[in-house]
């Protein structure tokens, strides 16, 4: 089995619901985890910025092969020692897929090295390019998505070099975006996914469910390193 948890800074359900619930009435991190728990092979729980340590503990990382983070405006309240404890689980061999808004987030950031801008701007029409059919990520995906409206994410996107840009991002108003991106650091994946505004269906769409379900196969660590993560070997990276 695979285990997911899926982080949510849960903000928006809490002080804007009315402009969430009607897309996710349970939440994003609950209809992600959802949608992910009906494939045999996966696991799946949640955890927000307000449980004690995020619902990021030693013992919750420990047990998690992929960490999904959906997270908008409340990156500031993530602690630093939750964040570089993340960081470090990323580089033990944990999957890490960081969702639209939270390419600002602590953990990517110190995976990345970057401060991770971009441009935007809300309310577009995005084509979604898949420019790297040969991907895993990529598996079962057309050459292109439509999705009706999507915020606006644009370059420059102050990222390093990725290992592959597996999704481009088209706008109507004629930005482009490197929209679905991976990196290795140490034994960890990383896979950054730009679609997933909050106040638009994007997740309801098969198309982007199976991305996010590709992305936690081709994230999970393999199971011999996975035992060795979790019997404390090998030595930590710096």
């Amino acid at each position: 089995m695979i285990h997911v948890t899926v982080w949510n800074e849960n903000l928006h359900e809490q002080e804007e619901g009315h402009i969430i619930h009607k897309h996710y009435p349970n939440g994003i991190h609950n209809y992600i985890a959802g949608f992910l728990s009906k494939q045999p092979d996966l696991t799946t729980t949640t955890a927000t910025l307000q449980m004690p340590e995020h619902g990021l503990t030693t013992e919750v990382l420990d047990k998690t092969d992929v960490l999904i983070w959906w997270a908008h405006y409340g990156h500031s309240r993530v602690s630093d020692e939750v964040a570089e404890r993340v960081h470090q689980a990323v580089l033990q061999g944990m999957g890490l897929i960081v969702l639209h808004s939270g390419h600002l987030c602590k953990p990517m950031k110190l995976c990345l090295g970057t401060s991770c801008t971009l441009n935007w701007r809300d309310d577009d029409r995005e084509r979604l390019w898949c420019c790297n059919p040969g991907h895993p990520i990529a598996k079962d995906i057309p050459a292109h998505i439509e999705l009706e409206q999507e915020e606006m994410y644009g370059e420059f996107f102050d990222i390093p070099k990725p290992d592959d840009v597996v999704f481009l991002g088209w706008y109507k108003g004629g930005e482009v975006f490197r929209s679905g991106v991976t990196f290795s650091r140490g034994r960890g994946k990383i896979f950054y996914f730009q679609p997933g505004h909050e106040e638009y269906p994007t997740y309801h769409n098969a198309y982007i469910q199976k991305i996010i379900t590709n992305a936690v196969y081709w994230a999970a660590p393999t199971a011999r390193l996975h035992e060795e993560i979790k019997c404390g070997h090998p030595e930590p990276l710096e």
